[in-house]
């Protein structure tokens, strides 16, 4: 038995697929599999039934591979035992960031970034919380950004910022005479919405209620929706409708687009994390990229000091 081998067997688990591990794992399909039969020949077991499409783990298989990751896991912190008196902050930090943070944090991160750790570059994904999670656990991605709700099996999270929303409405809409809105007052009106699996939209359906009633009424079909926060700021801007952003996607010149209408107390707001493997050998990267994104001066967010 080999590491090399427990990592096929962790990837043909993941990927549901020998040739797609292969790829994974940067060898041939024959490679992989001879190598895979061979364990399950030492081992006297079956762990993958190959008689479907879909390549499915056995009952034996899936303890073993849970196993196979814990212990590749463990080997990463040998890894970087045996290296204790290297820096933690040189070297690359692989981060996963949501679609609704990823744009508006990451240019004031990278600057920030430079003073804090200047030989840490960023390797960056952007992607739903859920892939970003599946990134996480296998050690595919360092940390990721993402908001809550959030609750994970073996992950830690580290609060970062909580940040306010706004309502956006076209030139000339009645909402531009008020002072402030009510989640009441949006149940009105044809609100934008980002697209079904992306968290920001729970998060605002979560924080007003009658909009929420509405939405389970009309159905999806009748909501009008957007595929990212800046689709949904340009449609807004065409008179197509109102919208909900959160403060740090909105810019010094989107005056000149749509106006900005703040919301009544208590304001609707998302709180954001920096989300880590318990086993996490680098906590001093994880300290830099808290410490960078304090310095990143975000529009309108109250950030979270450490307890």
């Amino acid at each position: 038995m080999t590491l090399t081998e427990l990592r096929y067997i962790v990837a043909v688990a993941q990927e549901k697929h020998f040739g797609r591990a292969a790829q994974r794992c940067h060898v041939s399909q024959p490679t992989l599999s001879i190598a895979i039969k061979k364990l399950e020949e030492e081992l006297g077991l079956s762990l993958f039934d190959r008689s479907s499409n879909e390549v499915i783990t056995t009952e034996s298989g899936t303890r073993i591979v849970s196993q196979a990751q814990r212990v590749l896991e463990e080997v990463e912190v040998i890894r970087h035992l045996a290296n204790e008196e290297q820096n933690q902050l040189e070297g690359t930090f692989k981060l996963g960031l949501i679609f609704t943070v990823a744009p508006y944090l990451l240019p004031k991160l990278i600057v920030a970034l430079r003073d804090v750790a200047p030989k840490m570059p960023l390797i960056l994904e952007e992607n739903y919380t859920h892939a970003l999670t599946e990134s996480l656990k296998r050690a595919e991605v360092d940390a990721i950004i993402v908001a809550e709700p959030y609750s994970e099996s073996g992950v830690e999270t580290i609060p970062l910022y909580d940040e306010p929303f706004f309502v956006i409405v076209p030139k000339g809409h009645k909402f531009e005479e008020l002072d402030a809105v009510s989640t009441a007052d949006l149940a009105e009106e044809n609100v934008l919405l980002l697209t079904e699996g992306n968290c920001m939209r729970d998060q605002i359906l979560g924080s007003c209620s009658e909009l929420a009633a509405k939405q389970r009424v009309a159905g999806l079909a009748s909501t009008l929706q957007g595929s990212s926060l800046n689709t949904i700021r340009h449609m807004v801007a065409s008179g197509l409708g109102i919208s909900i952003l959160p403060s740090t996607a909105l810019t010094d010149n989107d005056h000149m687009l749509f106006s900005i209408v703040p919301f009544e107390m208590p304001v609707p707001s998302r709180r954001v994390l920096l989300a880590y493997r318990r086993n996490f050998v680098r906590p001093q990267a994880l300290t830099a990229i808290k410490q960078a994104i304090m310095a990143a001066h975000l529009a309108g967010v109250s950030f979270i000091e450490p307890v």
